[in-house]
This record gives structure tokens, C-alpha cells and sequence, in this order.
């Protein structure tokens, strides 16, 4: 059985919700990893999609570019 505390109005504290105390402004360093021509490669061939080389390097430019801002 839980115990309960009953009190009154004025004692208990509103605050307004603000949705920015609960959203990360800035990725901390460690968060993101450089995405590999390997990794893409694995990734294409789980998802039986077709791809060449030249498509392999602007995802992973695109994506680096994308996660980590470089």
C-alpha cells in the first residue's frame, strides 16, 4: 500500500514547462563517429539496395558533413 501526503494549494510550487530545458543545444564531443565507406557498404547490401563507388563516397561526405559539422 502506498502512503500518500495530502497538502494544501499554496504549498505546492508551479512551474511553467518549458520544452528548451529538455532539449540538448549542442551534441558533446564523442556523440558523433565519421561514417567509413565500409560501414555505408554493409548498410547498402543489408538493405539490398543497389549503389557504385562514386554514390558511396557522397553519402559518406553528405552524412560526415551532416553529424559532425566538418
Amino acid at each position: 500500500m502506498k502512503k500518500i501526503e495530502v497538502v494544501n494549494a499554496n504549498e505546492v510550487e508551479v512551474k511553467p514547462f518549458v520544452l528548451d530545458d529538455f532539449i540538448q543545444k549542442d551534441l558533446k564531443q564523442g556523440m558523433a563517429k565519421k561514417v567509413t565507406k565500409k560501414e555505408l557498404r554493409y548498410l547498402a547490401d543489408n538493405l539490398d539496395l543497389v549503389y557504385d563507388d562514386t554514390q558511396i563516397v557522397f553519402a559518406k561526405k553528405l552524412l560526415n558533413e551532416y553529424l559532425l559539422g566538418k
